[in-house]
């Protein structure tokens, strides 16, 4: 049976790109949520907790419209455990994988949490603080760089207009369009990491945001009605920087120049 755009959609979303583990599964209008510890933890703990998950919403994997997963950029290992996963459960299953740009995703938590406190807000404190339609989204890249990249939400669709790239803290850039208009926000982790780094003209409001899997799940319906799902096997996570760590040549170089630095005249073997 073909699927059209009034069908009910069923989603499993997978977020694993930082330290947390972030799941999801929605049944139609309804969503099920699991967040725990991640990074080491995320590969032992994501297939357990996605099958308790399924059972709660009473799907089966086959059911599902498509897995829906963080491709990055983030942290290595986790976006290589998100992207097997989802490529796993979706060959086996028969379904399509949705992969969804982790920054898009800080941004979309952003908003969503803005629009949810202003709901809160006495009618007239919600018309001074606007949900936000400008979001730099900054995400703690390690190695003392961090992951950037710039939306804006126009009519209920995201659109970037700066794409992923890494860069130094004092080097942190932004649309040029932004810099006059309507202000912007800058959302994501590394606002505590890098405190005193940043350029002096970065004056946005900075919000403390991550990517989620229920920001996935919002985000799916439009990604998946621009055609973005792929087959299992064509699933890639996103990485913009080749290098991930150091070698181990690289490091014991390093160690060699800091004892030359410290030690003046002491001989380096």
């Amino acid at each position: 049976m073909s699927r059209t755009h009034t069908r009910t959609h069923h989603w499993l979303a997978l977020e694993t790109s930082t330290d947390t583990l972030s799941l999801a599964v929605m049944r139609g209008d309804q969503a099920w949520v699991h967040t725990s510890a991640g990074g080491a933890q995320a590969s032992a703990q994501t297939l357990p907790q996605i099958q308790i998950l399924m059972a709660h919403a009473g799907l089966r994997f086959a059911e599902l419209d498509a897995v829906v997963f963080g491709r990055g950029p983030g942290a290595f290992t986790g976006l290589r455990t998100a992207c097997s996963v989802a490529q796993g459960l979706a060959f086996g299953a028969d379904v399509p994988v949705l992969p969804v740009d982790t920054l898009l995703a800080v941004a979309e938590e952003a908003r969503h949490a803005a629009l949810h406190a202003a709901l809160g807000l006495r009618a007239a404190d919600a018309v001074s603080t606007p949900t936000p339609t400008r979001v730099l989204a900054v995400l703690d890249a390690r190695m003392d760089q961090v992951y950037v990249a710039a939306y804006e939400h126009t009519q209920g669709v995201w659109q970037c207009v700066q794409e992923a790239a890494v860069q130094n803290p004092e080097a942190l850039s932004w649309p040029t369009h932004w810099h006059a208009g309507e202000p912007f926000i800058a959302a994501g982790n590394a606002w505590g990491t890098y405190a005193v780094r940043w350029p002096a003209a970065f004056t946005a409001a900075q919000v403390q945001a991550l990517p989620t899997a229920s920001a996935l799940l919002r985000l799916a319906p439009v990604a998946w009605a621009q055609g973005l799902a792929v087959p299992a096997e064509q699933a890639l996570p996103l990485y913009i920087r080749d290098k991930v760590a150091q070698t181990t040549q690289e490091r014991l170089q390093a160690k060699q120049q800091a004892l030359a630095t410290d030690v003046p005249g002491r001989p380096v073997a």
